[in-house]
């Protein structure tokens, strides 16, 4: 249980250290580092716990029941190589807090970028430890979101939204490829749980949907991890600031995709199709990265291009598959994160003190610099394998495995030669990294006076060199049994023990990477000029760019192709959009019920009652009523249809539906006042019934009622069906049944609402929470033009101000029905679980007297002596219901399990209880906030309307523009 615990703690500690940094002042740098810093510290900690667990190979696990009935657990498990996996990310995620405390500016929301790193590693831990293939695509999308977050930080350049926008579009499309495979593997093996699904192997590469599920699973990881030809979105990824280039680039963000690749390889690997897709991809990616970072200008560029190479290298080891593959990958995973967060950080630390990052502007600087001079030599010495450096072991690891591996084909053949080729470039760019940037004559002219900067910014770089030369010179003894875990972890406990040196004689790998050291410097030696003053690109190559390839299908696919197709179908009146939905809807009923129902073979129970047919026909009237005056009045057909909803909640009570009755009454109230708010915003009638040139005014009524004739009988035939089809088993009885005994109350509605479909509800507030901030955003930057709102009319002044007077008794009224209307409101709410009401009924009660009050003093709420922040009282309903639906974890029950007992209260009794009333205290919360933000947001756009009528008289009277006056403000 305590282990359990931990590992949920694990999970929570970065998204935790996020909402507390979200929450920290601007200015408050310092505290949202030790907050960020120190939460890392505490992962690192729980994991140093688990040390001796995972040494034994044990496979830790903590669920929470989600799904029962459907055997769907959140389960988050840790083996040896999830624990190697999140102890890189949270040490190296340590490292970089404390580097970005000194890189970033003062002038910089710090705390922000540290709320969306937390957030960042939160998502990739969730990923990493996700035991369910569903939760494991939900954090791996969130990873996506986060990052682009993290792109775009300084989002005042071009560069960074672009960067962020398209790592966005590839990643998150990516995603959406690997939820289908998993949904398919889920299929395939009965079950969405990691273990199960990881032991299926045979099953699955024997299944014929196999191709298909490799090809989504395959795209998934390769977008991920940057492989060819989805390469393109990680250099514009670099207009993110350093410290999260340095980790989203060296131990996070583009180390998932391999991670699947290497967790799933046991189960789709095997294969000579995974072996052609995986490893053809991962070399194409190798070569093509290393020969372009040579090409590359800019330091970030250069590093950028190396990592998709590398990543190319751990994408082919996981193509081959055997035990020495999976080994080297999982090794090169580590040292490529220890090298390139070392290296990514010397370059902003370069960037930072000289105020550049082109190398053609760049030159000498080991003397201005010789510590971190010295520091990006050692790591760009690992990165293109030198031996004593970490990378050379993983290196030649990799060219031992291309050289043993043999399955007879074309690419096997090759591999020794690719690989060969690859490292050549390698070292290259990495001679070129060290030589032109720290030796030669000293720069001229650069931004800044280069200097060495503050000893905490270099700090963790200098502890990811010395991990470097450890591993190097000591890796048996330092790496070497975590890696023979982890691998074990991935293959199974039967694989022997690997035994890493860094001496096994004068082998052909070792030939192969002397080759690739000698002929690597020689290549730079030979164009070193050329290549620094050529372009940005290999010759002949330089021109083709996948990233505008990229750019120009997105410009079709997403303006081009829209607007063609909107220029021939397309339009902005409502009316046509309306018709379309309506048409569109009638098409899917039909199809989906075409042949599906049948007449029931027994007529209604009861006949028809002459009082409710009269009540029927009195709705008809004021239905068709409504439409007709539609045509000439509006606010009487307003007033119909109010009439037409009242028929419609006495039916709702006739019918004995008191809750329903209750809940369509106040969302009748609620949406007339929206509908009255809004008249003024509509056009005149000329505007609006002018003569479509293709069908005649009286064609189109008559087609408009065909269409509503059809859509109002369909529904109303679908109800008579349900009401008369007998229902076996009817799942109403069982709800009747338990609705007490199981969920501690006797209003049926309100406990289903509340406890049964709890999950629906939360759901749904949280859609509405969402269309209310999505309607405020559209009309708090609306302005109606002044042909809506028509030239002011002395008749109609004098009109409105006679309105005025007879409305002044009404308005008096609504004031004193503040209080009474709050007892109402309270009253629902308290008596929902076993009587008419709830938090609905409650939160729209008390969100119609605010809006009276509102209505009342003139839409203004200074004037009505209230303050009321709909925002928050939305945010704190879904942070009531959310934190409701968690507690049921504190007790080992699934999200949002209620629990309903008696207390007994001095001098009152036995009361009931239910901690569903704080869940509906939180949807009575939200549909307050909800709701009066909509109908402000209404109304300021009304006040709006009338206040440009005044201007447009002013300007009449006078010939100059009149500057609005300071009571004229909306608060």
């Amino acid at each position: 249980m305590i282990e359990q615990n931990l590992i949920l703690i694990l999970v929570a500690l970065p998204f935790l250290a996020a909402l507390i940094c979200a929450t920290l002042s601007v200015h408050t740098h310092d505290a949202a580092a030790w907050v960020s810093g120190l939460s890392m510290v505490a992962g690192l900690g729980i994991l140093l716990g688990f040390h001796g667990a995972i040494t034994e190979g044990t496979v830790l696990r903590a669920t929470l029941r989600w799904i029962p009935s459907l055997n769907l657990n959140l389960t988050f498990r840790l083996d040896g190589f999830a624990w190697l996996f999140v102890t890189l990310v949270l040490a190296i995620a340590v490292l970089v807090v404390i580097y970005a405390r000194y890189y970033l500016a003062k002038t910089d929301p710090v705390p922000r970028f540290y709320a969306f790193l937390m957030g960042f590693t939160g998502a990739m831990l969730g990923m990493l430890l996700s035991g369910n293939l569903l939760m494991l695509v939900v954090f791996w999308e969130l990873t996506s979101i986060l990052s682009f977050l993290l792109i775009g930080y300084w989002h005042q350049g071009q560069a960074a939204r672009d960067g962020a926008r398209m790592a966005l579009i590839v990643t998150a499309t990516g995603g959406l490829c690997l939820l289908l495979a998993m949904l398919m593997l889920g299929q395939i093996t009965g079950s969405y749980d990691l273990d199960r699904v990881l032991a299926s192997g045979p099953v699955i590469r024997a299944h014929p949907l196999y191709p298909v599920v490799l090809a989504l699973f395959l795209l998934g990881a390769f977008t991920k991890s940057a492989q060819f030809p989805f390469h393109f979105w990680l250099p514009g990824a670099m207009a993110a600031p350093t410290p999260v280039s340095a980790f989203l680039h060296s131990a996070t963000m583009v180390k998932a995709g391999v991670f699947l690749l290497v967790r799933f390889s046991p189960a789709l690997g095997g294969t000579e199709l995974w072996f052609f897709a995986v490893t053809g991809t991962g070399m194409a990616t190798l070569i093509l990265g290393a020969v372009i970072a040579l090409f590359r200008h800019d330091l970030k560029g250069l590093l950028a291009y190396s990592t998709i190479s590398h990543l190319g290298l751990i994408t082919a080891l996981a193509g081959i598959g055997s035990t020495g593959a999976i080994l080297a990958a999982i090794f090169h995973i580590v040292n490529h994160a220890v090298f390139k967060a070392s290296l990514f950080m010397a370059a902003g630390i370069i960037d930072h003190e000289t105020g550049t990052r082109d190398m053609r502007r760049l030159s000498g600087l080991i003397r201005f610099m010789p510590v971190t001079g010295t520091l990006a030599i050692v790591a760009s010495a690992a990165m293109a394998g030198v031996p004593l450096m970490n990378g050379f072991l993983s290196k030649e690891m990799f060219f031992a495995e291309a050289v043993d591996w043999h399955n007879g084909t074309w690419l096997d053949d090759a591999l020794p030669y690719l690989a060969t080729f690859a490292s050549v470039f390698a070292v290259a760019y990495s001679v070129r990294f060290i030589a032109t940037v720290f030796f030669g004559p000293p720069a001229e002219g650069l931004p800044k006076q280069p200097h060495e900067p503050s000893a905490w910014m270099r700090r963790p770089v200098e502890l990811l060199v010395l991990v470097c030369l450890i591993v190097g010179i000591l890796p048996a003894v330092t790496l070497g049994p975590i890696l023979n875990i982890a691998a074990r972890a991935v293959l199974g406990p039967d694989l022997p023990y690997y035994d890493i040196a860094i001496w096994h004689g004068l082998t052909l790998p070792l030939i192969m990477s002397l080759v690739a050291l000698a002929v690597g410097l020689l290549l730079y030696a030979v164009f070193a000029r050329r290549i620094s003053e050529g372009p940005e690109g290999p010759p002949l190559l330089h021109r083709i760019r996948a990233q505008r390839l990229f750019e120009r299908l997105l410009l079709t696919l997403s303006w081009k192709a829209p607007r063609a197709l909107y220029r021939r179908m397309g339009t902005e009146r409502l009316q046509p959009q309306l018709r379309l939905m309506v048409l569109i809807a009638i098409a899917c009923a039909l199809i989906t019920l075409w042949g599906g129902l049948r007449l029931a073979a027994t007529p209604l129970a009861t006949g028809l009652n002459p009082a409710f047919g009269l009540m029927w026909l009195v709705g008809i009237a004021c239905a068709i009523g409504a439409a007709w005056q539609a045509k000439y009045h509006r606010f009487a057909a307003l007033v119909l249809l109010g009439g037409a909803g009242l028929v419609t909640c006495l039916t709702f009570a006739w019918f004995s539906a008191p809750d329903l009755a209750v809940t369509q009454l106040l969302v009748e109230i609620v949406t007339t006042a929206l509908l009255l708010l809004g008249l003024r915003w509509l056009p005149k009638r000329r505007a609006e019934i002018a003569e479509d040139k293709l069908m005649p005014a009286r064609l189109r009524r008559i087609r408009d009622l065909v269409i509503a004739v059809v859509a109002g009988g369909g529904i109303a035939a679908i109800a008579y069906l349900v009401m008369t089809r007998p229902l076996i088993p009817n799942v109403g009885d069982w709800f009747l049944r338990n609705a007490y005994y199981e969920g501690g109350g006797t209003n049926v509605v309100n406990v289903i609402l509340v406890d049964f479909r709890a999950f629906d509800t939360f759901g749904e507030i949280t859609v509405l929470a969402i269309v209310g901030l999505t309607v405020f955003a559209l009309l708090r930057r609306f302005r109606p033009a002044a042909e809506s709102v028509g030239l002011p009319d002395p008749q109609q002044e004098a009109a409105d101000e006679e309105l005025r007077d007879y409305l002044l008794v009404p308005s008096v009224i609504m004031r004193w029905m503040f209080p009474a209307m709050i007892v109402m409101s309270a009253y629902f709410f308290l008596r929902g679980h076993d009587l008419p009401g709830g938090g609905f009924s409650a939160g729209v009660t008390l969100a119609i007297a605010f809006l009276l009050q509102y209505l009342g003093h003139d839409v203004r709420w200074a004037e009505a002596r209230l303050t009321v922040l709909p925002i928050r009282w939305m945010g704190f309903g879904l942070l009531i219901a959310g934190a409701t639906g968690v507690g049921a974890f504190a007790f080992g029950y699934p999200f949002l399990t209620a629990h309903a007992q008696y207390l007994t209260l001095p001098l009152i009794g036995q009361v009931p209880a239910a901690t569903a009333l704080l869940f509906d205290a939180g949807v009575f919360a939200l549909v307050v906030g909800a709701t009066v933000l909509m109908l402000i947001a209404i109304a300021h756009q009304s006040l709006r309307s009338a206040r440009l009528r005044e201007h447009e008289a002013e300007m009449a009277e006078a010939a100059s523009p009149v500057q609005p006056s300071a009571n004229t403000e909306v608060r």
